[in-house]
């Protein structure tokens, strides 16, 4: 495979993995996981498309190889943290990864950035079959990228680069022939004897012995994934202001502040967007009360309609207006 005619950096990849194993190593730890209640309200984790997981030859029965790709976002992180250390901000936090694609949704930026890959590899391999693979099919990415010696899982569930710290998303290509590329070994833990993602979540949300997520005390899980009014988990008043997903866990992990502490930067030659300035503009900038004002006077079509294309039109108009009016006195 020669990769010499495709740009990967200019494409936001920093780094990619090649395997051709099928079964995900973790996949009981998975199953234990669903069949105790792990997921909680994420429905679509545990239904008919629990049992795809177990194999990627039961999403695509061709499967023969896959490539993996790393596509980190840590210097927006660091840019949208410069804003939340400045006065124009409200005190409010959305998850950095939202402006990972300067405000678009990255499963959209991702996607178009595989198929120029895939484009490549079919010209030189003409005749190969091709499925793109992001975290909307019925895989489990991490640890595909797990199997393809990209790095570890962390205490915290998420997926580790001794490289590239955590801040970032996992794309992959998957065929319908084996290539002739070189294999990474599978890494090991580097994780050690460190807990700060596990004492630092406000909600207790990790458990310390099975490295998983209980879903329904995750801040991500409430302001992203429950569109109506519904109780907070306990514990997110001692968050940070959290109304669209939640970084703490990453924030605080050794390998993230390392990238941070070395002034790492990888640059994706992305110009800053009106989506992005959007979402800073409108939920980051004005005052609570203000951002409620405006929310409970427009229309869901309304909001659908400025938000078309961001994260945050998956939450909706009522999801959001749940999220900010817990940060309000009222509610503390």
């Amino acid at each position: 495979m020669n990769f010499t005619e495709i740009n990967l950096q200019e494409l936001g990849i920093a780094q990619w993995g090649y395997t051709e194993a099928d079964r995900p190593i973790t996949w009981k730890h998975y199953e234990d996981w669903v069949d105790n209640n792990g997921h909680g309200p994420l429905g679509y984790l545990a239904d008919h498309r629990k049992d795809l997981r177990e194999s990627l030859k039961k999403y695509y029965p061709d499967f023969e190889s896959a490539l993996v790709f790393i596509f980190p976002y840590f210097d927006d992180k660091k840019r949208i943290e410069d804003f939340y250390a400045s006065k124009e901000s409200n005190g409010l936090k959305i998850a950095s990864y939202l402006f990972a694609y300067h405000g678009i949704d990255y499963h959209y930026a991702i996607r178009d950035r595989l198929n120029v890959v895939k484009k490549g590899i079919e010209k030189q391999h003409p005749g190969i079959e091709t499925k793109l693979s992001l975290d909307t099919q019925p895989i489990l990415e991490r640890d595909l990228a797990f199997r393809a010696g990209l790095g570890w899982f962390g205490k915290n569930s998420m997926f580790i680069s001794k490289q590239w710290g955590s801040f970032f998303m996992i794309g992959a290509l998957l065929f319908n022939k084996k290539l002739d590329l070189p294999t990474l070994n599978i890494d090991e833990d580097h994780c050690g004897q460190c807990q700060a993602c596990i004492t630092d979540c406000p909600t207790l949300a990790i458990s310390p012995n099975s490295r998983t997520i209980e879903a329904a005390k995750c801040i991500s899980t409430y302001t992203i994934e429950l569109f109506k009014d519904a109780p907070a988990p306990l514990g997110m008043e001692k968050g940070d202001g959290e109304i669209f997903g939640c970084d703490i866990c990453q924030d605080v992990c050794p390998w993230n502040k390392r990238i941070f502490r070395q002034g790492l930067i990888f640059d994706k030659g992305v110009e800053t967007s009106e989506k992005e300035n959007l979402l800073i503009d409108f939920f980051l900038r004005p005052s609570k009360e203000e951002i409620l004002e405006k929310l409970e006077s427009m229309s869901n079509r309304a909001y659908t309609k400025m938000f078309k294309g961001t994260p945050v039109e998956r939450t909706g108009r009522v999801g959001m207006i749940k999220n900010i009016k817990f940060w309000t006195s009222s509610n503390l």
